[in-house]
């Protein structure tokens, strides 16, 4: 298991600055993601795409790459079952990562913003962590366990349960509506909105998979 991040920058909206890319994360440029890359000073490790959103110049920039660097391209199919994100989160995967933060893959289109939800999902099935962020959110999946925020964090969190309940038993603490053992099922949005009060904070799920967006204040 590789130590770095596998880092995705995909072609939804972008609303950050910069992207962190240290020396031991893997960047992979999905799609339409090259020109953010482009935007941000970022030199992708790999790209990965069906490549039909691209505008000329990105297309262009694209065939160069084929011709000189033809290791570090995957043109996909545009007739696919795996959406491009999915597609670079199995090479992420492939390639020994377990962390992934994935970038500008939220807004623009919504089914591009549900399935790249779901492949949050598809990481924690195979024991690996994903996180979808912008300036903005920060969602992840859950699943049987907890996880812990220092209390220096400043936002709101809410929870979605992402099958048919979540009956083993919900935690909230150290936030400003606590929950204890609650159930929580996909038809209720009682999770919503709750706040961060500068204590330390925990969710924790018994048996369940939920979506945590954490929203913090700008």
């Amino acid at each position: 298991m590789l130590q770095g991040r596998c880092i995705l920058i995909c072609a939804g909206d972008l609303n950050v600055q910069e992207i962190e890319k240290r020396e031991e994360d893997y960047a992979i440029a999905v799609d339409g993601g090259m020109l953010y890359c482009n935007l941000l000073g970022i030199e992708p490790d790999y790209y990965i795409g069906d490549f039909d959103s691209l505008e000329e110049e990105q297309r262009q920039e694209l065939q160069s790459l084929k011709q000189h660097r033809p290791e570090f391209v995957k043109q996909l199919n545009p007739e696919k079952d795996d959406t491009d994100t999915l597609s670079a989160i199995k090479y992420g995967l492939e390639k020994g990562y377990r962390e992934f933060h994935i970038y500008a893959g939220m807004g623009g289109r919504l089914e591009h913003t549900i399935a790249n939800l779901q492949s949050l999902i598809y990481l924690k099935n195979r024991g690996a962590k994903g996180y979808l962020m912008d300036a903005e959110n920060m969602c992840l999946i859950i699943q049987n366990e907890t996880v812990s925020f220092q209390k220096e964090m400043e936002g709101y969190l809410s929870l979605f349960s992402m099958e048919n309940c979540a009956e083993g038993g919900v935690d909230i603490s150290g936030m400003k509506y606590p929950l204890e053992n609650a159930v929580l099922t996909n038809e209720f949005p009682i999770g919503i909105d709750n706040e961060f009060i500068g204590q330390p904070a925990s969710i924790s799920v018994k048996q369940g998979t939920l979506l945590v967006i954490v929203r913090w204040i700008l």
